[in-house]
């Protein structure tokens, strides 16, 4: 029997109301047996989900794993709905989808079937709640930099400044990220008066929907964060009676106080109702002398004071240089699973490959995180490896740790360290994943703290999955079997992570897809006991 061909429906379902959501998106949602999107976004079409849907819900910045899952998840045959506000393909979900199908050679004729489902985007749904301010050239520009280097992002406000586009602000500020609307405001003070329009919407058409109609000066004295959208006017917009309102440009093609227009449409594009135009530029001789270029030629000359003396027209200035967008390699470098001590040659090498525009961060788990531009990784990572450095991938990825086994001293369990380390190190997981592992029943290392947890004891080993290592109920990981013989445990972590890694949902961490599966490989989940806080007594 020939496989369900599996959908893709990227959604967009515009601003959040339900009364601005398209009759094709709610059918796509409707259909879809899956459906993923932001938290907030999940919530937002709460009202429209079913309970026989699978809903996967993710945070902020967790749009790749999102689109991997959605991709994953259509090739299983499943008609996957992937959502977004606004529109799905203005800094929505779609390029991401398709990108994530390029990696996979994914054609329309043979592969799963996408559709690109449109929604209103944000400069449409606030432009609507602040008058007409987007009547003509209009950009949208985002200034998140979590993707796009600000040096970039600046350029293209600069550019839409000198160009007097309105323009739309998305992502202006968040919590930590607060320093790019006080520079983008700098850059369009440049070319804008400081009464330029501006109108700020936060939340448009949703609960807490706020609109605030300000100007370029002061738009900073208001609360601005990545739910509003900022739309600054061109150097033709004005406020009218609480709206603001750009002009659609062609006030030389019509009258605003006639009811009946001087010109007729054909009339308008006439040379001589439009003699400012150069209609005539190319003429014959004859009519050189009238000819735009001519008067304008003779208009500075005259204001040079050379009069009669030709005037040469100055070489257009070189465009300034294409911004290239750089690479940069991220990666992990540690001397070994148990070995702790980094050799002088080591340190030299790495810092002969970070130089001055690389940076090296020391992390808690014995690895040293590293960050360089570079278009020849290979190069790099040849370079390390030369010198006994483990080379290991950041990000989602299993990371094993381990303790130094005293100094090599307690040595039987160090080869199984080493071969996890060999199978697992490095492999891509829904979230990053730490693997404790304990020489000894001591425990020192604190293997029992981390996602899964390895302590080698009596020749044999104790395993411990699902510690949550943050927050009021943080927890050491519980304990499901003793004594499992060296020679399985490689195979049952093996068998662990296939299974977390193949069910597990997009930026779920170890302990919750524990909790949610109930039971992973014959070990069953057992809710960790609630703590209670009792007020300490001291004295008699």
């Amino acid at each position: 029997m020939e496989n369900k061909r599996g959908k893709l429906l990227i959604i967009g379902f515009g601003p959040g109301s339900f009364d601005h959501i398209t009759e094709r998106a709610r059918k796509a949602i409707e259909e879809s047996e899956v459906i993923l999107g932001y938290t907030t976004y999940v919530d937002l079409v709460r009202g429209l989900l079913r309970e026989d849907q699978q809903i996967v819900q993710t945070g902020m910045t967790e749009e790749v794993s999102r689109a991997q899952e959605a991709v994953r998840q259509a090739e299983l045959g499943k008609v996957v709905g992937v959502i977004s506000s606004g529109d799905a393909g203005v800094y929505g979900m779609a390029g991401l989808v398709y990108e994530v199908l390029m990696e996979k050679n994914w054609s329309e004729r043979d592969g799963v079937t996408v559709e690109v489902i449109p929604g209103i985007s944000a400069i449409n749904s606030c432009a609507s709640l602040l008058g007409a301010p987007v009547m003509h050239d209009a950009c949208t520009i985002s200034l998140s930099d979590h993707l796009t280097p600000w040096e970039l992002i600046a350029r293209r406000i600069e550019a839409a400044g000198e160009a007097d586009f309105v323009i739309a602000l998305y992502n202006p500020k968040s919590g930590r990220r607060t320093r790019q609307i006080e520079e983008a405001q700098r850059i369009l003070l440049q070319y804008r008066s400081p009464r330029t329009p501006v109108g700020l919407v936060k939340s448009a058409y949703r609960d807490r929907q706020s609109v605030i109609v300000t100007d370029l000066e002061h738009m900073l004295d208001h609360e601005i964060g990545m739910l509003t959208t900022v739309i600054i006017g061109n150097n033709s917009t004005s406020v009218y009676d609480g709206k603001i309102i750009t002009p659609r440009g062609y006030q030389r093609k019509y009258t605003l106080d006639a009811e009946k227009q001087t010109l007729a449409p054909h009339q308008r594009l006439r040379e001589e109702n439009e003699p400012w135009a150069l209609h005539t530029v190319g003429a014959d001789k004859k009519n050189e002398k009238s000819s735009p270029r001519f008067l304008a030629e003779e208009a500075l000359s005259r204001l040079q004071g050379t009069k009669g003396a030709s005037v040469s027209v100055p070489a257009v200035p070189a465009a300034p240089r294409a911004f290239v967008q750089e690479s940069i390699f991220e990666f992990a470098v540690s001397p070994g699973v148990a070995n702790k001590k980094i050799t002088s040659a080591q340190l030299i090498a790495l810092a002969e490959i970070v130089g001055e525009n690389g940076t090296m961060e020391y992390t808690p788990h014995h690895q040293i995180n590293v960050s360089v531009p570079t278009d020849c990784p290979e190069v790099i990572t040849g370079k390390l490896r030369e010198t006994g450095l483990i080379v290991l991938p950041v990000g989602d990825v299993v990371s094993i740790k381990a303790c130094d086994f005293c100094n090599g001293e307690k040595t039987d369990a160090m080869p199984y360290a080493e071969k996890l380390q060999e199978l697992m190190g490095g492999m891509s997981v829904p979230k990053e994943l730490k693997i404790g592992i304990n020489g000894c029943g001591m425990s020192c290392y604190g293997a029992v703290t981390e996602d899964i947890g390895l302590v080698y004891r009596k020749g044999k080993f104790d395993l411990f999955l699902g510690a949550k290592t943050t927050g009021r109920n943080a927890h050491v990981a519980q304990p499901v079997a003793e004594g499992i013989e060296p020679d399985e445990i490689v195979e049952t972590l093996e068998k662990i992570m296939r299974k977390y890694k193949a069910e597990g949902h997009p930026n779920e961490r170890f302990y919750k897809f524990f909790k949610r599966v109930k039971e992973i490989e014959g070990f069953r989940h057992e809710d960790a006991p609630v703590q209670v806080l009792v007020e300490a007594v001291c004295g008699d």
